[in-house]
């Protein structure tokens, strides 16, 4: 049998008749607990009833009016041990929050990096959407700052209070705070003189990055700020196939010494120690190699590209090398002379390299008249030009295959003629 549908004033008459308590809340859109508004067109029952039974939540009805769906919550047992339970004490200000810490014994933890200035202390949703940040799970009116402790490996959320010392201190009474209260302190951040200076006394390498797109210029450190953040540098590394996080700094030194402290970093610093142009030159004639020069290239050497970028702290200039239609990257340098070293031993490996097996019955040998040797670098299958053709094609083909790079690395400054002008002058040479 339908129950007529009451107003307000009727609702709060039924509920004193049968003597309930209409529970209030401040965080709720309707004013009541287990009350919540639906907004929409053409809703003549906008209000819900819901109460959260056996962890799951139980939607009991909808109604016109507020006060009806929250007599039906305060109809159910959940509702009438919540009215029975003492009232919650009013929220306290940051400076009682701090005087009730120090009367108990208890230390809040600070931490500079955190938005709210203490450890596992974190802004609601409203709060967080105001300041432009990424948002949490709790949203509460009035109470902005959420508390929250990993419990058995699962986020236990302790509450939402009014300042973030009230939530630090529901953080302190837990035997997780405790045991955080008990850890030192980590040491006050460096600047980055200080970190320079400190990888230097401990005799260590704060690795430039590679990457021209690294825009904190050291290997291992990556930038993610938010407004308000102050520790936005994060220092990182990979560890058995996964990335390991390895904190948060306030500057890009601090964060690259955090990373030259590891095994990992420390076994990269000890292989590759960046040269000059002088030492790359010198060291490979030392090694019996060629440093293969091109006057098409920017660089001034083949297979070696400038690519710039953000980052002072990057390597410059990349080694690269076509093989079918895949291209290689063998590495970056300093100065040109590094990166075209690394295409000379790339190079060199691959012509030390064993033939791989003929495939092709249609093999064509050069005749006894012509004493033309195979190249090292090239198959047993491929055919062979003679009188040194060979030689002077494929070095053609890499200067072609430089300027064409070298095209496409200018097409944003050109307009569509032009770039279609220089693209058929190449197509023609080839």
């Amino acid at each position: 049998m339908k129950t007529a549908k009451m107003n307000g004033a009727a609702a709060l008459l039924e509920a004193e008749a049968e003597g309930l308590t209409l529970l209030r809340s401040e965080s709720s859109e309707s004013g009541y607990k287990g009350v919540a508004f639906i907004s929409g067109k053409n809703l003549t029952m906008p209000y819900k009833a819901r109460v959260q039974r056996g962890g799951k939540t139980v939607t009991l009805g909808s109604f016109a009016t507020a006060e009806e769906a929250a007599l039906c919550y305060a109809r159910t047992p959940e509702a009438q041990a919540a009215a029975a339970a003492p009232p919650k004490s009013p929220p306290m200000t940051a400076e009682e929050a701090v005087r009730q810490a120090e009367a108990e014994g208890l230390t809040l933890r600070r931490a500079e990096g955190s938005l709210t200035g203490f450890k596992m202390v974190s802004l609601s949703n409203v709060a967080a959407r105001r300041q432009g940040l990424p948002v949490s799970q709790t949203d509460c009116k009035g109470r902005p700052y959420q508390a929250a402790v990993c419990r058995g490996g699962k986020n236990v959320h302790l509450g939402t209070f009014a300042t973030a010392e009230e939530a630090a201190l529901c953080v302190a009474r837990t035997p997780e705070g405790r045991r955080l209260a008990a850890v030192p302190p980590a040491p006050p951040p460096m600047t980055a003189e200080e970190a320079v200076r400190q990888a230097e006394a401990e005799g260590l390498t704060l690795l430039k990055a590679e990457r021209s797109d690294n825009c904190t210029g050291y290997k291992g450190v990556g930038f993610k700020r938010y407004k308000g953040v102050v520790k936005g540098y994060q220092a990182y590394l990979k560890r058995d196939g996964k990335q390991v996080t390895l904190g948060f700094f306030e500057t890009a030194e601090e964060a690259a010494l955090a990373v030259a402290r590891t095994p990992e970093a420390q076994a990269t610093a000890a292989e590759s120690t960046p040269m000059t142009a002088e030492d790359a030159v010198r060291q490979a004639e030392a090694e019996g190699l060629t440093l293969l020069r091109s006057t098409s290239c920017s660089s001034g050497y083949m297979h070696v590209s400038f690519q710039g970028g953000a980052s002072p702290n990057a390597m410059p200039y990349r080694a690269q090398i076509w093989r079918g239609n895949t291209k290689l990257n063998l590495g970056y340098g300093m100065t040109a002379e590094e990166a075209a070293l690394v295409v000379a031993r790339h190079l060199a490996a691959e012509a030390a390299a064993p033939e791989p097996p003929a495939t092709s019955s249609r093999k064509r040998k050069a005749s006894s008249e012509d004493s033309e040797e195979q190249p090292p670098d090239v198959p047993a299958d491929v055919v062979v030009t003679l009188d040194g053709q060979f030689v002077e094609a494929k070095r053609r083909l890499d200067e072609l295959e430089e300027r064409f790079e070298a095209l496409e690395r200018l097409k944003r400054f050109l307009t569509e003629e032009e770039y279609a002008a220089k693209k058929a002058e190449l197509m023609k040479e080839i």
